[in-house]
Order: structure tokens, then C-alpha cells, then sequence
């Protein structure tokens, strides 16, 4: 696809994080190539997996974890990383999206990873531009997909939100057992033009 960015929208790792394993994804996330770097947020199979070991294994590939941060990217628009829900839970907690926007010059556009596609009223509501998820798999095994309509508002594709665009990808891989019944395995490609 020769992109200008990769984006990870966490559950890089199931819930195994050996090194065999490290070792393997390192290699393959280390060949990516793009203009502006590989970025990743944490999803809740981190924290399962081991949040601190995971991170380390995505950085030693070059990939750079957003947990509860901002970049400017290219000095064109911001990307926001949000920490998993799980953090909540498992971890040290998550800041709000108006905490990470605090420093934010809003004239720019404003691209946030979320693993989890709940609350797309607080990205409408604080501006966001475009916001990119996982967690879903669009329900992966049977019968999950026929419950995810009813606990996600967008469980898998795209809609828009007042003026915030949100994709949920099903990701390219499977959690559990490797099979999937009612989605196949996704690279989302996204063209983002950026009006003056």
C-alpha cells in the first residue's frame, strides 16, 4: 500500500506475549515501512497479556505506543492514543478525551485511536475528526455478531457522527481460537484529505 502512516488499533497480542511469539511480530511490524511511522494504541489483550511487556515488545519493532498521548504528525494534524478501558480495571486508570485535548491547537484535525468503540459521543463532541477502532472483530464466531448491534452503536465498518468519521475494523486477526464465522480478516486502507 506504501502508506504515510500505520496504525494499530490494539489487541496487537492475544494473550500470549513470549518471546517466540515477540520475536515473530517483532519481525514482521520491524518491515513495515511508511513516511511518518507505525503507531499503536493498547487494547484490553494487552493488559491480559501483560500491558508493560507488550508495550516493550511493540517498541523493540519500532512501533510507537500512544497510551493516554498526542502527537503532531507532520505538522499537519494530531493523532490521539488513547489507553484500552481495561486500564480502568487493570491498569492506572485512562484520562478523559477533554484532558488529552487540553494542549491541542483545534485549527488542526484531530485523529483519535480508541480500541473499544464505546462513548462516539465524546468523540463527536470534542471535535474529532476521524476515529479509528477494534476490539469487535464484527462479532467473529457465531452467535456474537448477532448480539454486537446491540452493544455497540458501530460494531464494524464506517458511519459518521455529526462531523466526526469513525471506522471500526475487525482486525487481521482473531482472539481465542483462531476462526472466524462471520468476518474476514482486514487491512483498512483510509485516504484522508484534509480541507484549508
Amino acid at each position: 500500500l506504501k502508506p504515510d502512516l500505520v496504525l494499530l488499533a490494539g489487541d496487537v497480542f492475544d494473550e500470549d506475549v513470549s518471546e517466540p511469539v515477540e520475536c515473530n511480530t517483532a519481525a514482521i511490524l520491524g518491515n513495515i515501512k511508511t513516511r511518518f511511522g507505525v503507531f499503536a494504541v493498547t487494547g484490553n489483550h494487552e493488559y491480559y497479556a501483560g500491558v508493560e511487556k507488550a508495550v516493550s515488545h511493540l517498541a523493540r519493532a519500532n512501533v510507537t505506543v500512544l497510551q493516554d498521548s498526542v502527537v503532531r504528525i507532520a505538522d499537519a494534524f494530531y493523532l490521539i492514543g488513547r489507553k484500552d478501558l481495561a486500564a480502568e480495571r487493570l491498569g492506572n486508570g485512562r484520562k478523559s478525551l477533554d484532558e488529552l485535548l487540553i494542549n491541542v491547537d483545534r485549527r488542526l484535525p484531530l485523529v483519535l485511536m480508541d480500541h473499544q468503540p464505546f462513548h462516539l459521543e465524546s468523540a463527536e463532541r470534542c471535535g474529532i475528526d476521524l476515529q479509528l477502532s477494534g476490539h469487535t472483530h464484527n462479532g467473529q464466531l457465531f452467535p456474537l455478531n448477532l448480539f454486537y448491534g446491540k452493544i455497540y452503536e458501530l460494531p464494524w465498518g464506517y458511519m459518521r457522527k455529526g462531523n466526526t468519521h469513525i471506522v471500526v475494523s475487525c482486525g487481521a486477526g482473531t482472539w481465542g481460537p483462531p476462526v472466524r464465522t462471520n468476518s474476514l480478516p482486514e487491512v483498512v486502507q483510509i485516504r484522508v484529505t484534509f480541507k484549508d
